[in-house]
């Protein structure tokens, strides 16, 4: 399946870079023309495609059967309804996809019983032209004449059913609602109609789709266009007029995936040429809180009025950016904003909704997961939408107030598994390095090291496991006892680089803020990394020695080593076995050859480790070159721009420029992976800005942006950051920096503080089609704890060929 979605790529590629040119971002500019949420849609990418707000709550779209985890996918063919609550590029199970309304424009013989019911029965073809979609708006077309469209308000949805191709005289629409959810965990729910005004309400209890626990969801739906008939309930194919409520009661002999009901209103008989209108209100606290969303927010059921202020809504939050993309294809720019605008999805807004705690505090759920957001998400929000961002880190803050522990994972109002280390440590950590205001820092601080201190009793989902062992022998042990506890004793290689990490970014935080033995101490353990180094591990692809030698490999507690192939859990070998269950192994998502490159703290001391600048260099274009690396997963990001460390900045721009349009295209299929609540969205857009942020610290690496200009607007400040190139080409030929000065002077480091974008200015970029020695001194390489040692015998970059 890999080798034929790279084939599919390099198709795309050679697609976008022949596209259409389009002219600068000038008066005319709509950036709405340049967003397509059906980017992603396809081959597992489960990107959300349907109507939603930047942040919101509600999500509206079509269901669709097959892998659904963002309700639709492009690869499938039926719907089973329309669903207004979902997640948005997930790699889990299917997500939320609550209490979905479907319409049959009439029932056979106008007769109840003769309609289907039950989801897998009542599956409709959908139309493979009809689909379309822009932010605040989707609409599909079914084989059974049914075309719906969908927009959204914060808490509520509003659907438009028209029947374009009815028959006349036969046109007598049924509504039925569904006590189900799309993964199918519902354990209990209910619901009624009112006979009156065909209100359909209702509740539910349902399973979250990567975590414990379970969580409450409540809807309240309202029609306006037609007069009602009949209302009555239904339990799979059994339909009972004038019966309007229903009730599946927990532990029932019924599961969900084998049992659906709900209840339904008929309408009289309607002309073709009329709209049904459907009005949705969500909530996590009652249905009485749905109604009332539902009629606050969408008091005149006016759909057009509310598409509108959603496209409004989606501007002003792109407003912030200015691109002059003259002679830049129009599909690479819509790869660009598209990636903005997936990146704004999700987490989603739950101020207001949440019943598991009062608190004058901002509510966000859906951290759907911190590791992999925090490697360029909520660096990009940190850029063009500060207010959010520390909203966020609020919320996160007071997920610990209440619950003791930051998140790692986070959907449904629930605890969602914890993948690696606790890397909300990492986000918190560099937004007080980045001066995110609003946030209680001492409070912030007091979590951090909490995460770093305390063993919780059930790691999983929650903090770090293994903390005495930590301590101790310094690594996680291959099998750690771990007594007292609950946790998958795996992924002992990736954790202990990911807790080393996580420390040093406290001890950042830690030495701003004046805790100097606290900073001494998460200094030390940051450099734990080194005891899984095995010098003298050899790697090998298909019996052939990669001539590269030493890598991270598991180790018991007694100090003796144990093994792990180095390209196990790659492309290469065995690439689905490193998850979360009992036989995950010893890295998670990824090789040990990728993992043996996690230092960013300490580049200058892996890259003396691995044998010098050159070797290094070497072995890095090694892992991109040979099949090891898989971009779909987000460690892979920074291995991107690492290149900056040993003074080559002109090989992470070739890197770039390979991945990009190679692997994020405008197919429906056009990014490696799940999108993972826009974390692919992120990495295309820092790549094209050509700024990309180390994570965790304030340090951006300079490559050459794939536009002319690239402008971002602090919202906080005010103040606008350009980063302007000259010669540029758009053939992309031109793609080195030759030179660059700031406001003006020399700028001779390869990367930049976030200093940059708070105060604004102009970062200033010559371009040339070859390698220059700019930024390749030691005193221009991004900061390390340890010095650089860059071999003395190595030619010059500018004497040596790109390779």
């Amino acid at each position: 399946m890999l080798r034929v979605y790279l084939r599919q790529a390099a198709v795309a590629a050679a697609f976008l870079l022949h596209a259409p040119f389009t002219h600068g971002q000038g008066d005319g500019f709509d950036v709405l023309e340049f967003i397509d949420p059906f980017i992603g849609t396809a081959n597992g990418g489960h990107s959300f495609a349907g109507a939603t707000l930047p942040f919101g709550m509600v999500k509206a779209v079509a269901d669709t059967e097959g892998e659904n985890q963002g309700g639709f996918a492009s690869d499938t063919s039926h719907v089973t309804g329309f669903s207004h609550m979902h997640d948005s590029g997930t790699g889990g199970a299917t997500s939320m996809g609550n209490f979905p309304i479907f319409v049959h424009p009439s029932c056979p013989d106008d007769h109840l019983s003769s309609c289907s019911w039950r989801s897998s029965d009542r599956a409709v073809e959908w139309r493979r032209d009809s689909p379309k979609a822009r932010p605040g708006y989707f609409g599909i077309s079914l084989a059974n004449s049914v075309h719906a469209e969908m927009t959204v308000t914060n808490h509520s949805a509003l659907y438009r059913f028209s029947f374009p191709d009815a028959t006349p005289g036969s046109l007598n629409p049924v509504v039925l609602v569904d006590i189900l959810d799309l993964p199918q965990s519902r354990n209990r729910g209910s619901a009624t109609v009112d006979p009156d005004t065909g209100r359909l309400t209702g509740s539910g209890n349902f399973n979250p789709s990567f975590g414990i626990g379970t969580y409450d969801s409540y809807f309240c739906a309202d029609f306006q266009g037609a007069k009602i008939r009949d209302t009555g309930s239904w339990t799979n194919t059994a339909v009972a007029v004038g019966k309007n409520s229903v009730s599946i009661a927990a532990n029932s002999s019924h599961p969900a995936n084998k049992f659906s009901a709900g209840t339904f209103v008929r309408f009289d008989s309607m002309e073709a040429s009329e709209v049904l209108t459907a009005r949705v209100g969500v909530s996590f606290i009652s249905v009485e809180q749905a109604c009332s969303n539902a009629e606050r927010e969408q008091p005149d059921y006016d759909f057009d009025g509310t598409v509108t202020a959603a496209e409004t809504a989606w501007r002003n939050k792109m407003d912030v950016i200015k691109v002059d993309a003259d002679g830049v294809s129009s599909d690479l720019q819509t790869v660009f904003w598209s990636g903005v605008y997936r990146t704004m999805i999700s987490p989603q807004d739950y101020t207001g909704e949440n019943p598991l705690w009062d608190s004058d505090e901002p509510y966000y759920d859906s951290f759907y997961c911190i590791w992999d957001s925090f490697r360029g998400v909520h660096q990009l929000l940190t850029l063009i939408d500060p207010l959010s961002q520390s909203r966020m880190l609020r919320s996160l803050v007071d997920i610990y107030r209440q619950e003791g522990y930051l998140p790692d994972c986070r959907m449904s109002l629930c605890k969602g598994w914890t993948q690696g280390g606790s890397n909300a440590d990492v986000l918190i950590s560099e937004a007080y390095l980045k001066d995110v205001a609003g946030v209680d820092w001492d409070t912030a601080y007091e979590a951090v090291v909490k995460d770093a201190e305390i063993e919780p009793q059930n790691w999983n989902v929650e903090g770090r496991g293994g903390l005495q062992s930590w301590k101790t022998l310094g690594y996680i042990p291959i099998h750690d006892i771990d007594p007292g506890t609950e946790g998958l004793r795996t992924r002992s290689v990736s954790r202990t680089v990911e807790y080393a990490y996580n420390d040093f970014c406290i001890a950042q935080m830690a030495g701003r803020m004046g805790h100097t033995d606290d900073r001494d101490k998460y200094l030390e353990r940051s450099r734990n990394w080194r005891n899984l180094y095995k010098k003298d591990q050899t790697s090998s692809i298909n019996s052939v020695d990669t001539n590269f030698t030493g890598f991270l490999q598991p180790r018991n507690a007694d100090g003796s080593w144990a093994y792990q192939d180095p390209i196990f859990c790659s492309p290469l070998l065995e690439f689905t076995s490193c998850y979360l269950n009992e036989d995950g192994h010893e890295t998670y998502e990824g090789s040990c050859w990728l993992y043996t490159f996690f230092v960013p703290q300490d580049m200058a001391a892996l890259i003396k480790t691995l044998g010098g600048a050159e070797e290094f260099t070497s072995r890095l274009s090694f892992l991109h070159d040979s099949g090891i690396l898989y971009l779909g997963d987000e460690q892979a990001f920074l291995t991107v721009f690492q290149f900056h460390y040993a003074g080559r900045p002109a090989l992470s721009a070739k890197r770039a420029h390979s991945y990009i349009p190679s692997q994020f295209n405008t197919t429906v299929g056009g990014i490696p992976g799940n999108d993972d609540s826009g974390a692919m969205g992120s990495f295309a857009v820092l790549s094209m800005i050509g700024l990309f942020p180390v994570h965790g610290q304030d340090v951006y690496l300079i490559i050459a942006p794939f536009f002319k200009e690239v402008s971002i607007r602090n919202s906080a400040t005010g103040k606008v950051a350009t980063i302007r190139s000259t010669n540029f080409d758009p053939s992309y030929e031109a793609i080195y920096i030759q030179s660059a000065t700031r406001d003006g002077k020399p700028w001779t480091k390869n990367w930049i503080g976030h200093d940059f974008f708070a105060e604004g200015g102009t970062l200033e970029l010559e371009l040339g089609p070859e390698e220059s020695d700019w930024g390749t001194r030691i005193e221009d390489l991004p900061p390390s704890m340890s010095d650089y040692e860059l071999d003395p015998v190595v030619e010059r970059p500018a004497r040596r060929p790109l390779k």
